[in-house]
């Protein structure tokens, strides 16, 4: 099947991202500047902007939006923190893939620090809209993986695993061991991949079997069903031209606040200043976790129930 791109079925224009990068880039540019996801007002930031975000949206998954809509005008984290754990509590679920599509920058601003630390940063931004542990220790071990892969020139999922509770370490042991069984594909992992387990093991066999990054894509974007969430997870910026998105920021955009989020924690200081992002321009190319399209015979959106 040639995939072909076109209108989203959200509204999405071609090329333009969804939910998935916008959700990240709030924390990108928190990083970009310099500061640190262990400070409350920089998690408290990152709300702000997601409730501000949503108001506008092309499309919030349910759980998310659920969340957000529960803070009140004048909030704060623990106001936030409150309304997640009060949805699990009533749903008894929570563990959607809507953290673990927005934790890759968590990676760019703990280079230089413990992966202790980049554990406890991304456990406390999953809690601030999915309160169940598999949605943490998604986020911690998929955050901690990439840092070790830029260190390193690495992936080693299993290494991370350190970073978790131990019960919860022998859990998530087993679900890496079924992502990299040889031969397995992400469409081993369609069903329920809005689910978190699922979608952290899609994205881990797209990348863990692909010969190069044009495979790494299709492997996850032919994985199917919530299909821009894996192939954000799995390879969040494929492609660097005539991408754009909320708020208003362009590929160039992207890559520049991810350099200075990077040189910022090589540095530990607060120097670097997020410049005013560009104008998109609107050209039709795509990206992973970017809109996909229903153009014809493309590939459809699923129901976002879960995020």
């Amino acid at each position: 099947m040639i995939l072909t791109f076109g209108q989203g079925a959200f509204g999405h224009g071609p090329g333009e991202w969804t939910d998935d990068t916008s959700m990240a880039i709030p924390i990108l540019d928190v990083l970009a500047r310099g500061d640190r996801l262990d400070d409350v007002a920089s998690r408290e930031e990152i709300t702000g902007r997601w409730i501000e975000w949503a108001r506008t949206a092309k499309d919030v998954g349910a759980q998310t939006r659920s969340v957000l809509s529960r803070v009140p005008e004048s909030f704060s984290e623990e106001d936030v923190r409150t309304a997640s754990r009060i949805l699990h509590e009533r749903t008894g679920r929570s563990a959607g893939n809507g953290a673990l599509m927005r934790t890759v920058p968590l990676a760019l601003g703990y280079l230089n620090r413990p992966a202790a630390d980049l554990a406890a940063a991304a456990r406390a931004v999953s809690e601030l809209t999915h309160w169940e542990p598999d949605s943490a220790s998604a986020c911690i071990i998929w955050s901690a993986a990439i840092r070790h892969s830029i260190l390193t020139g690495e992936l080693d999922a299993r290494r991370q695993l350190a970073l978790l509770p131990s019960a919860d370490a022998v859990r998530w042991s087993v679900l890496i061991d079924e992502a990299l069984t040889p031969g397995a594909h992400p469409r081993d992992f369609t069903q329920s991949n809005g689910w978190v387990v699922r979608a952290f093991q899609g994205a881990l066999a797209a990348v863990a079997g692909a010969a190069s990054l044009k495979d790494g894509v299709e492997r996850a974007i032919r994985g199917g069903n919530d299909t821009d969430t894996v192939a954000a997870i799995a390879v969040p910026r494929a492609w660097k031209r005539s991408l754009y998105g909320w708020p208003e920021y362009t590929s160039e955009d992207l890559a520049r606040q991810a350099t200075l989020a990077a040189r910022a924690a090589a540095r530990g200081d607060r120097r670097t200043r997020l410049r005013r992002p560009r104008r998109p321009r609107r050209r039709p190319m795509t990206n992973l976790g970017l809109n996909l399209g229903r153009g014809r015979r493309g590939v459809r959106w699923p129901s976002r129930a879960w995020r």
